[in-house]
């Protein structure tokens, strides 16, 4: 690919710059809109706080923020633009839905992969909706502790849509089964350097990280600062294996945060948190920025022996390698 879909148009892939490639602005799951006791949604308050967040990365160098929002938890093309163009950052969305247990509508949970794969083809050719907005990349997701027939059944119509677009792949695991993925879309015939297995910082087990990476995929530890799933210590040393051993052209960095939530979290928490995510607020770091790799993280690796030379790479040269894909 010689250029990117972005929500403003498309961009050279040379241009895209620093890239965070998994990242969120708003996350509304569905009902969220009907609940009386959470706070209403103010439009221009979000855009103008995220456009304040994205534009504290372009003062660290980011270049391109990924936003694959899934399309049943919200994604709003319209409303990135504007935040695209306020900020100054390209904005990358997807075309694509979930996975089963918190999404994957059930219209399309009916439909044959064909049938998901021509809709998922007609927003990346035509745009979402009536905006002319095309998505840049392919969403699709898998959970716990299998991947389920339907679930198999989306990711193979997003290695359909990806065959016959060219556009890359970016899932969602529950940080397990990502060598399954793989496995579908190398028997649907998609050149796996052409995916990014998300979450896998999410587990621990270097064996695991070792497989998605000979598997040839790009690997997403792009979850950094995601501490209810993972210390960020046990992320900075397995990134260290996957360099030391030689895939640090696979490694690709993220957080996975949002600016904005609709509705209630859900999860249940004590007082003591909700008074602690009060000040958060109050303070303007709730939810938490989207700094925290570049502030915590980074430090963390050149603690642990890496070099410029070898971090850089995985925000600045990989992110363009994933998009522009084999010549």
């Amino acid at each position: 690919m010689d250029t990117v879909h972005t929500v403003l148009g498309p961009v050279p892939v040379e241009k895209l710059g620093r890239t965070l490639v998994h990242e969120h602005l708003y996350i509304h799951f569905a009902g969220a809109e009907l609940d009386p006791l959470a706070e209403p949604f103010d439009r221009p308050a979000f855009i103008r706080e995220a456009v304040r967040r994205l534009r504290e990365l372009r003062d660290l160098g980011v270049c391109t923020f990924v936003d694959p929002c899934p399309i049943e938890l919200g994604r709003d093309v319209t409303m990135m633009a504007e935040v695209s163009e306020k900020s100054g950052m390209h904005i990358v969305c997807t075309t694509g839905f979930y996975h089963e247990a918190l999404g994957l509508p059930a219209y399309w949970r009916s439909r044959s992969a064909k049938d998901i794969a021509a809709f998922y083809i007609h927003e990346l050719e035509n745009g979402v909706g009536n905006t002319g907005i095309r998505p840049g990349a392919i969403k699709c997701g898998s959970g716990k502790p299998v991947i389920s027939a339907l679930e198999q059944k989306f990711l193979i119509a997003a290695s359909l849509a990806q065959r016959a677009t060219g556009v890359p792949i970016i899932t969602h695991t529950e940080h397990t089964c990502g060598p399954e993925q793989q496995a579908i879309f190398r028997d649907s015939g998609v050149p796996l350097q052409r995916c990014l297995i998300g979450h896998c910082c999410g587990n621990a087990d270097p064996e695991y990280h070792r497989t998605v990476a000979e598997g040839g995929s790009y690997i997403g530890f792009d979850r950094i600062g995601a501490l209810h799933h993972q210390p960020d210590e046990v992320r900075a040393d397995n990134i260290i294996r996957l360099v030391k051993n030689g895939f640090g052209a696979r490694v690709l960095l993220s957080q996975d945060r949002y600016c904005y939530l609709r509705g209630r979290m859900n999860v249940e928490l004590s007082p003591g948190q909700l008074a602690k995510i009060e000040s958060m607020r109050t303070q303007g770091k709730w939810p938490p920025p989207y700094t925290h790799l570049f502030t915590r993280f980074l430090p963390l690796l050149k603690e642990r022996g890496l070099s410029d030379a070898e971090i850089w790479p995985m925000l600045d040269r990989n992110p363009i390698e994933f998009f522009r894909g084999p010549a």
